[in-house]
């Protein structure tokens, strides 16, 4: 897991437990321990092991040692709590084996009220003192004895979600004027970006890109129709990076540019 001040890190001697936030695109790697990922701020998308879910504040997930998990900030860049644990020998206790050994379809929990609220005041202590290493295990052997009892099974489950398309659109709608990832959309449907990027292309038969980019033009269509705005603003609030991408993304879709469609409406 990445930490604040050195987007990716792949740690060699990783603190117990620290606070990370991640970055808005997907990353990935591996290494050789377990770690337990509880949501504070925002929300993310995990893939662990092929296993796709958005983690939000008192969500979480394991990932187990040498597991190639991917994950990034769905909305705006997300706070985690990582406890990163120790490989188990015969004198660990029960559930730090147990938690290593995790099957897929456990990867993902949701924690209760009053694990939550302790959650909260230990992070506090954390961001107040964030290189007391004491504080910092102590937080790890507080939390990891505490999830026997106060952990339970995601309520949308991967295994239960669904291609759905209106969602898909609700997302692309409210998030036009902004840059749009596979990743993001596939969070939306609480799918992981390869299963859901393949769905999508046997689905609807074009790619998430090229989907997007088709909603992009038509709903700067529309904007020209009111005739209110000029190019620029309309390349603007459609999500381009500018006018000449708007144009060419547009002529090459339309057939014809956005100005010459413009005086269809003067």
């Amino acid at each position: 897991m990445p930490n604040k001040s050195n987007l990716p890190l792949d740690h060699a001697s990783p603190k117990p437990a620290e606070i990370v936030r991640l970055p808005s695109h997907m990353d990935s790697h591996d290494h050789h321990y377990s770690q337990v990922v509880i949501g504070l701020k925002g929300q993310a998308e995990f893939e662990v092991g092929g296993v796709g879910n958005l983690v939000g504040p008192g969500q979480g997930c394991v990932v187990t040692s040498g597991l190639d998990h991917a994950f990034g900030g769905v909305v705006d860049q997300p706070d985690i709590l990582v406890l990163n644990l120790p490989i188990p020998n015969d004198d660990d206790p029960e559930l730090l084996h147990r938690i290593n050994e995790l099957s897929k379809n456990k990867t993902y929990f949701q924690l209760d009220t009053q694990i939550q609220k302790l959650i909260q005041l230990l992070v506090a202590e954390m961001k107040n003192s964030p290189d007391d290493l004491l504080l910092s295990r102590a937080c790890n052997d507080t939390v990891v004895a505490l999830l026997q009892r106060h952990i339970s099974a995601f309520k949308t489950a991967l295994r239960d979600s669904r291609f759905d398309l209106e969602q898909i659109d609700r997302y692309i709608d409210q998030h036009l004027s902004h840059k749009i990832s596979v990743s993001q959309l596939a969070g939306s449907v609480f799918l992981g970006e390869s299963q859901f990027h393949m769905l999508f292309k046997e689905q609807i038969g074009i790619t998430p890109h090229q989907y997007v980019l088709n909603k992009r033009v038509d709903a700067a269509k529309r904007l020209i129709e009111q005739g209110h705005l000029n190019l620029g603003q309309v390349a603007e609030l459609t999500g381009f990076s500018g006018q000449s991408t708007f144009t060419h993304a547009f002529s090459r879709l339309q057939g014809i540019s956005p100005s010459q469609f413009k005086k269809r409406f003067l």
